[in-house]
This record gives structure tokens, C-alpha cells and sequence, in this order.
């Protein structure tokens, strides 16, 4: 992935020796996990990349750490048979990756999607597991979902949906062992949906169990945005170290989810010009500018396709199929939809049209090949550890104010999300320096969060 490392490789003994032990944990992965495509991808993104680390710390070799780390602490599927509104039985399946409690209880989402499967669950609880490292936050990595797909489901199919998972998943859960939170496909009605059931069952009202909640019931201010206004503060930072800026940027954002919208409604706040979003079904172009709070209220409050924003905007220009987003011109782009939505071909046309930065909103959302294309053409790249980490910063932060029974002002929620996106940059931005890969953000949010997980396990033993 790395030319500059993969020659310091072959002259220094250490990382030589590093790289064996690097390379020697992934073929073993990959042979014990065979079709698990997707965590395949997170594995040779990540591990390549934290050689310099394991060499500056052989330790790591004979203890072992690798070899636990890529396996998960625990893996529960479970069965969730529910009842349509035709009084058919349907019946889903249910995930919950557990993947590492070394600095907290577990900690990431809930997808509902039907592309859910477990190589998905691996990849996203191993990622969130250095994402939620890197925030300086006490929380540990996990993921779960459902292959059950909300759209085109009735309120009351989503409701029992949702009851039936948690049904089965409130068993391991709570506020100090697994907190999950909303994903693709789970937002504040299927978050409170399910956590209402978990309360029903438990008999209490344990508010720091769950995160995403409304802001009613102990949800916390600025949750549903955080996501997207912590991977444009970052894209800000990262875009200061060449004299730039979102003032005047045109940009394209694909999807138009929380994570998409807030992204854009962002970017518009500190002077960009939004000019492109999607949803699954295809994409709008505006050249004047997204109209952000129409397409919020399209999108978050109607629930409509993103075709029918034409009804706002008589100047944008709707074409079906989304992946044709990507051949809009833009300087910064922002995947915020789905993983591997951008790649070589993409990464191409919008090197072509002069993109400077890319960041990456969504999870894993840019091919390996298409990363290595982009910074092969000195084009900027945020990775997703990183640059969408503000999400769960501000569910930690919700978990904080639970904890207090108390609730913090948007105002004060935000400017914590700003200075820890800020820590996050510098943090990946000094470790890329400090192991030889100045500039590399993958590299450096990797080293860091990895180092710091690597010192917790060794302080608690073979566990």
C-alpha cells in the first residue's frame, strides 16, 4: 500500500521481521474466516499499515497480539421472528459482534439493512474498535444489526421489528457491558422502539444503556449530526496544512442519510457549495447549491426519494443510479452512503476533474485501490477511523451525561466534538510523522489507535 514503506522493509531487519509476523496473522485470518470479503478489506487496510509500530515494539510478537485481536471477544446471532401487517410470520437474523472491551464496554451501532451479514459485522465492530480509540473516550469496539430492511415497512412493522431483536439482545447488553446506537437503516424511531423494550424487560429505566435516544429521554443534543459535523471539522484541519479551505469548495456527498446531511449541512455552514447528493436509487445535481434544510426535510422528516428534491429546486438535474456521482466535478468529496461505494474507476474521474481531498463520512467507504490512487495523486484522504469518529464521540459524551443525569447544551456538546476531532487530526497527523509516513493519515489514525489498545491488553493479561 505504501512504497516508502514497503522499501524501508526490505533494508531494515526489524521491520522485516515485523512484516513476516503482519503478513503471516492475515493469511491465517483470512484461511480461518473464508467469504468474510469485507472484513478481509478492513484486515489488509489495517494491519500492513501498523508494521512500523510492531516493529518498534517486538513485544507484540511474542505476546500474541495480533492473534487476539483480529478475533472477536464474542459473536452472538441470534433468530428474530416477527409478524407482518398481514399476520404473516417473518423471520430475520440478528448480529452482535463483541470485539474487544479492553477501554470500555462495547460500543457501536445497529444496522438494519438486508446486505447485513457477518463479514459486515467483523469489519465494521473491528474498525470501530480503533475509531473509538482514537476519541480518548472509555469505550470498547462492537457492532450489530439485521439483514430486516426498514423501507417500505409500516410503523407498527418496524415497531415489532425492533421489539423482537431486543428481545433477544437485551441479554447482553447494558450501560457497563455493551451500549449499542443507531447505523444504516436505525435511526431515533427504531432507537427508541428498541430502547423501550429493553426498559419493558429490564424493569428500569437505565438510560445509559443505549445512545441515539431522543433528546426527551435522555438523548443528547447534537447526536444525530455529530457524525457528519465531526468529519467536516476534521476535513477542516486537514485541509488547513495546504492553505485551503471549504470556503468556495465545491463538493459532492454521496448518500443522504443523518451522516450525509449534516455533512452537507456543514460544509454549506463554513462556505462550501454543495452540488451533489444521493440516495440509492440515484442522484442530484445543483450547480447553484443543495438547498441542505429542504433536503433534510425531503429526507429526515418525509422519508421521500431524493428524485422528488427536483419539487424544491427547478434547477437541479436528477440522474438514476447513484455510482455516477463520483463523475461530478468537485474539489472535496465526501462518501457518507455505504462500504466500498468508491473506487478505482471513481477515484479516477474525480482525480480527472481535480479533487483535492477526500474524506471519508461513511465507513470504509473507498476500495484499497482507490486509496492508493488518491494518494499516489497527492490528493488528501481522511479514513473513516478518523474522520468519522464524531459519531461515537458524541454517543460517549451521551453516555456521560446519562451517567451525571444531566444534559449539556448544543453549544457545549459541539464544542467538545470540535476539540476532540481536532486531538483525533493532530493525534493521526504527529504518529505519521513520529513512525516515518509524514502526512499519511491512514497510516498515523491506525498507529495511534492501534498503540493504545496494544497497551491496555498487555497491562490485562492473556485475556
Amino acid at each position: 500500500m505504501m512504497t516508502q514503506l514497503e522499501q524501508a522493509i526490505k533494508r531494515t531487519p526489524a521491520l522485516k521481521e515485523a512484516a513476516y509476523y503482519v503478513e503471516s496473522v492475515l493469511e491465517e485470518t483470512i484461511r480461518r474466516t473464508p467469504g468474510e470479503v469485507e472484513f478481509h478489506q478492513s484486515l489488509k487496510e489495517f494491519l500492513p499499515s501498523i508494521v512500523p509500530a510492531i516493529a518498534a515494539h517486538p513485544e507484540y510478537i511474542r505476546l500474541g497480539l495480533l492473534e487476539r485481536l483480529v478475533e472477536p471477544e464474542r459473536m452472538i446471532t441470534f433468530r428474530v421472528p416477527w409478524i407482518d401487517d398481514d399476520g404473516h410470520v417473518r423471520v430475520n437474523r440478528g448480529y452482535r459482534v463483541q470485539f474487544s472491551s479492553v477501554l470500555g464496554p462495547y460500543k457501536g451501532g445497529i444496522r438494519f439493512h438486508p446486505t447485513v451479514n457477518t463479514s459486515i459485522m467483523k469489519f465494521l465492530g473491528f474498525e470501530q474498535i480503533f475509531k473509538n480509540a482514537l476519541t480518548g473516550l472509555p469505550i470498547g469496539g462492537g457492532k450489530g444489526g439485521s439483514d430486516f430492511d426498514p423501507k417500505g415497512q409500516s410503523e407498527f412493522e418496524v415497531m415489532r421489528f425492533a421489539q423482537s431483536f431486543m428481545t433477544e439482545f437485551y441479554r447482553h447488553m447494558g450501560p457497563d457491558i455493551d451500549v449499542p446506537a443507531g447505523d444504516i437503516g436505525v435511526g431515533a424511531r427504531e432507537v427508541g422502539y428498541m430502547f423501550g423494550q429493553y426498559k419493558r424487560i429490564r424493569g428500569g429505566f437505565e438510560a445509559g444503556a443505549f445512545t441515539g435516544k431522543g433528546v426527551g429521554y435522555g438523548g443528547s443534543l447534537v447526536r444525530k449530526e455529530a457524525t457528519g459535523y465531526g468529519c467536516v471539522y476534521f476535513m477542516d484541519e486537514m485541509l488547513r496544512t495546504r492553505d485551503k479551505s471549504l470556503a468556495g469548495a465545491r463538493v459532492v456527498i454521496s448518500g443522504s442519510g443523518n451522516v450525509a446531511l449534516y455533512a452537507a449541512e456543514k460544509a454549506t455552514a463554513l462556505g462550501a457549495t454543495v452540488v451533489a447528493m444521493s440516495d440509492s436509487d440515484g442522484y442530484v445535481v445543483s450547480e447553484e447549491g443543495i438547498d441542505i434544510q429542504r433536503m433534510i426535510q425531503l429526507k429526515e422528516v418525509e422519508r421521500r426519494r431524493i428524485k422528488e428534491y427536483l419539487e424544491y429546486d427547478d434547477r437541479a438535474v436528477y440522474y438514476p443510479g447513484s455510482r455516477g456521482i463520483w463523475t461530478v466535478p468537485c474539489e472535496v468529496a465526501l462518501p457518507s452512503a455505504t462500504q466500498n461505494e468508491l473506487d478505482l474507476e471513481d477515484a479516477k474521474a474525480l482525480v480527472l476533474n481535480g479533487v483535492w481531498a477526500i474524506g471519508e463520512c461513511a465507513n470504509m467507504p473507498t476500495t484499497l485501490e482507490a486509496i492508493e490512487y488518491f494518494m499516489a495523486n497527492d490528493v488528501l484522504f481522511a479514513p473513516g477511523k478518523a474522520a468519522n469518529a464524531g459519531g461515537v464521540a458524541v454517543s460517549a459524551l451521551e453516555m456521560a451525561q446519562n451517567s451525571m443525569r444531566m444534559s449539556w447544551t448544543a453549544h457545549e456538546v459541539e464544542d467538545q466534538l470540535r476539540h476532540i476531532m481536532h486531538h483525533i487530526f493532530r493525534q493521526a497527523l504527529t504518529t505519521a510523522a513520529q513512525y516515518g509516513m509524514p502526512g499519511n493519515l491512514v497510516a498515523g489514525s491506525n498507529i495511534a489507535g492501534f498503540i493504545k489498545v496494544a497497551e491496555a491488553m498487555i497491562a490485562q493479561g492473556v485475556i
